[in-house]
């Protein structure tokens, strides 16, 4: 299922305060740090994705680039509404950076929240359009997801390339599509420890289960979703244990942005019954007026 290229697929690294290296494509710098005390982020890593290497232990061996003690943040299946907004402020207030990998059709809805995460200067990847497990969809079917994927969230970018990340729905990799992915030089990540947020209530659940993962494993890629309320309330108290753990963030960023497929791009917006100037939040687009 891996190419030579894959194989051969450099990961570059850097301090992190290497300005090049610290932002994507979609991602202005972002303000400086002003809680001395904060988590912060350790190390920033570039990952040239040429051939589609894979990344995150449950899935793929290739590449072990964490050192004992370092995350990397990662949250699934937003951008949503007070949950979104919620995460983003608790990784301000440690200054340190994550991993997003939002759904195509959240994307579209929400273009204003997706803006705020790459204004902050998070990371954003893909992760298909509507969130269908592609082992059970045809090879177009499940091509079409990945790429409309991208071109919703270039849309709510106002049409920018996106960086060259995707995570799979249920992390399921049909082989047809880790193939394609390769070939569109998108990097898969899985992950090496899950939260299983989704199955959480509480926010209390969410820090239990990361932070005993970790004591156990000692480092890895962190499985999250910044669609759920038990993340979103969880987030402050967990950036702080994993700062009082002595755990170090690592931010991850592309060498290469992906460019959307027009052809998909068109559909998205056709889709979504709007052009790529209407990413824009509502309250910019309506407004009500006094009358006379």
């Amino acid at each position: 299922m891996r190419t030579a290229l894959a194989l051969a697929a450099a990961i570059s690294l850097s301090l992190a305060g290497s300005a090049a290296l610290a932002q994507n494509a979609a991602a202005p710098a972002a303000a400086k740090c002003e809680n001395p005390n904060a988590l912060g982020v350790a190390r920033i890593v570039e990952i040239d994705t040429t051939g589609g290497p894979g990344f995150g232990f449950e899935h793929f061996k290739a590449y072990d680039f964490l050192q004992d003690k370092e995350v990397v943040l990662t949250f699934d299946d937003g951008p949503w509404p007070g949950h979104t907004p919620a995460v983003l402020k608790a990784l301000a207030d440690q200054c340190t950076k994550a991993l997003f990998f939002p759904i195509g059709k959240h994307a579209g809805w929400h273009p204003e929240i997706l803006k705020r995460v790459a204004a902050a200067g998070h990371t954003i990847g893909t992760h298909t359009w509507s969130h269908k497990d592609l082992s059970r969809l045809t090879d177009d079917e499940a091509k079409a997801e990945i790429e409309k994927g991208i071109a919703a969230v270039s849309i709510a970018l106002g049409g920018k390339p996106v960086p060259p990340f995707i995570r799979f729905p249920a992390l399921r990799h049909p082989p047809a599509m880790v193939k394609y992915v390769g070939e569109r030089n998108l990097s898969m990540f899985s992950t090496d420890l899950d939260s299983f947020d989704f199955k959480a209530r509480k926010g209390d659940q969410v820090i239990k289960t990361v932070m005993a993962k970790l004591q156990k494993m000692g480092k890895g890629i962190v499985l999250m979703h910044d669609f759920q309320q038990a993340t979103a309330s969880a987030a402050p108290e967990l950036l702080k244990q994993l700062k009082d753990g002595g755990y170090k963030v690592v931010q991850i960023t592309g060498k290469t942005p992906t460019e959307p497929k027009k052809e998909y791009v068109d559909m998205v917006i056709k889709e979504m019954g709007g052009g790529l100037d209407e990413a824009r939040p509502m309250s910019s687009v309506i407004k009500t007026i006094p009358s006379n």
